[in-house]
């Protein structure tokens, strides 16, 4: 699958799987029935989400074609080389835990984080972690991630960069008002729960999922987070692919 605002060499890659005997799908367009057994997404860490969402058993290669690229095994100039390194089974797998949540109207298995944020002022949320209330959170919002999302929302915020491997989640709050506030990192048995505290007649709060809105929540509604019991897979080739896209992607030295 494919950002479809890039040119690719589609023709290219048919022609390194036809030459191993493997059929190659187009997935943005029609999803095919049989079973899959790799999923290339070409773009940016946007697409590889798409990718990990919507084919979750199947391992997914990730080529940067966008601008950061933290999930991604190789760049764009490096294609051929990288496709023609799992043709041939040099590669390696990560696994990668995801949370479950549960809100009003529906639920989602989330790669990288789950946001409760108001549309323009500051509201206030009551966290509870395993059926004990922990704190209230008053500022902009509340975030859940991932060791996965550590790179993403949750980097924006302060938060601490996980190794994708840990067994862990992270809470943070977005912009608080409280000098004191801290990100906690949970264990990935922790049961999470935010219920929405208050708001002003003319504001309102929203859920996102990996980016994009799920719901809208009053107060009294809550948000119910768990462990996964999917796991997203992701294709790389070197054990410290981690520290090399860090170093790459936020120019250490």
């Amino acid at each position: 699958m494919r950002d479809n605002s890039q040119d690719y060499p589609v023709d290219m890659l048919r022609t390194m799987f036809d030459r191993v005997g493997s059929r190659m799908h187009l997935l943005n367009h029609v999803l095919p029935d049989e079973t899959l057994d790799l999923v290339i997404a070409m773009g940016g860490d946007g697409t590889v989400l798409k990718a990990l969402e919507m084919h979750p058993d199947c391992p997914v290669l990730a080529i940067n074609y966008g601008e950061v690229g933290f999930l991604t095994a190789g760049d764009r100039t490096e294609l051929e080389s990288v496709v023609t390194r799992v043709l041939d089974g040099e590669y390696m797998i990560s696994e990668r835990v995801l949370l479950h949540c549960e809100y009003p109207g529906g639920s989602s298995h989330v790669i990288n984080e789950v946001v409760l944020r108001s549309n323009w002022r500051m509201f206030k949320v009551d966290v509870s972690v395993n059926g004990g209330r922990i704190r209230t959170i008053r500022g902009d919002g509340v975030i859940v991630g991932t060791p996965t999302g550590s790179t993403g929302y949750l980097l924006s915020t302060g938060g601490p960069i996980i190794m994708p491997d840990a067994d862990c989640f992270v809470l943070d709050g977005i912009n608080e008002y409280n000098f004191t506030s801290r990100a906690v990192v949970l264990p990935s048995s922790a049961r999470i729960h935010l219920c929405l505290n208050d708001l002003l007649p003319d504001q309102e709060a929203h859920v996102y999922v990996d980016g994009l809105p799920v719901c809208s929540l009053m107060p009294g509604e809550v948000i119910n987070m768990a462990r996964s019991e999917r796991r997203a897979q992701l294709i790389f080739f070197e054990k410290d692919y981690f520290f090399r896209n860090l170093s790459s992607r936020l120019s250490w030295h």
